[in-house]
């Protein structure tokens, strides 16, 4: 039996009260214990993600000038091509690494309104950063703005459950997300020529920065692990047509704890298949908006069990955990927010 549960959301988006309750009850208890669970029945079309991992596939085997092209230009502005070995996750827990063994590609907020002054406010800082699409593939901004829509509307579904889970009114986040500043990212795991260093992985130890990550990976070997209650680490096999969820740092602040953010990375394959074991994963890192302050709810907090962390502005603490885990590297080798 997997350590990670599946948990069907359809019931939920039928809106029958008693089922949605339903559900809530299992995503709470699922989040306290683990903060991972398989996503199915969540109304996304098979052909909506294949078109988007056939699509980016395709830039990662471009040559290196093709890519660079594109390049990230900043550690805080997440968007572009981002260099083989040039992040380590787990630099986020400070814990010293050799390089992550995985280039990236990130792009945010595919819908801006120009000349609204929220989008370009000081606060802001680079979360709005225009979009650095490649000329090659040609449909690659499409495909990828088509699914960046899909998954906004997935995340606000999730939101309104985790609402619930948490005895909420349904629409409580729903002002606090209508304006988000989420990362749609692929991590591409090439073939390993040459064998990894002591310690090295694809994606070191680390947890998401944010509310929730909607992950799909492919069945390549050497995938993501995450680590349970007894200390061990387990592997994450989604079953067909599922997504990977799981709880980020912000969620649990959210909670005080109640849920978890839990610590995950992303293996090597064995050594006797590091030729062939070429690896692609697509997630959807959903943050709230910039300007949101993310402290403890009233229904996770009592005299017994007061706030544990104090308040802070959701984007302030993602621009410093984007720039915590860059490495000395050119323009277009730097960090990236994404990894699993």
């Amino acid at each position: 039996m997997s350590t990670v549960p599946l948990i069907d959301i359809a019931p939920f988006l039928r809106g029958n009260p008693d089922e949605m309750r339903r559900v809530a009850r299992e995503v709470g208890r699922v989040c306290r214990e683990i903060g991972f669970f398989f996503l199915d029945g969540h109304g996304i079309a098979e052909a909506g993600f294949s078109e988007i991992y056939d699509v980016s596939k395709a830039f990662f085997r471009l040559d290196a000038d093709a890519k660079a092209s594109v390049a990230q230009p900043a550690p805080d502005v997440v968007r572009g091509y981002i260099g083989y070995g040039a992040a380590a996750l787990a630099d986020t827990l400070g814990e010293a690494t050799p390089p992550d063994l995985k280039e990236s590609f990130s792009a945010g907020p595919v819908d801006v309104p120009a000349g609204e002054p929220y989008y370009t406010s000081t606060l802001a800082r680079a979360h709005f950063a225009p979009n650095r699409w490649p000329e090659r593939p040609y449909e690659f901004g499409t495909v990828w703005t088509r699914y960046y829509r899909a998954m906004t509307r997935l995340a606000a579904d999730m939101m309104r459950l985790f609402a619930l889970a948490l005895d909420l009114p349904e629409g409580f986040f729903d002002d606090k997300i209508d304006r988000h500043v989420a990362i749609l990212g692929a991590m591409y795991y090439p073939d390993q020529a040459v064998p990894p260093e002591p310690g090295q992985l694809r994606a070191g130890a680390h947890t998401d920065f944010t509310t929730l990550t909607i992950l799909r990976p492919d069945a390549a070997p050497g995938g993501l692990q995450v680590m349970t209650k007894a200390g061990d680490w387990a592997p994450v096999k989604a079953p067909p047509d599922t997504f990977v969820v799981n709880i980020g740092d912000l969620m649990a602040r959210w909670t005080n704890d109640r849920w978890v953010s839990t610590l995950h990375r992303v293996v090597n394959p064995p050594p006797d298949a590091r030729l062939g074991s070429e690896r692609l994963s697509v997630g959807f890192f959903h943050e709230t908006n910039y300007d949101t302050l993310v402290e403890c709810l009233p229904s996770c907090q009592s005299p017994e069990n007061p706030p544990k962390y104090a308040p802070v502005l959701a984007g302030e603490h993602l621009y410093t955990q984007f720039t915590r885990q860059a490495r000395n590297a050119d323009p277009g080798e730097t960090s990236a927010v994404t990894a699993s």
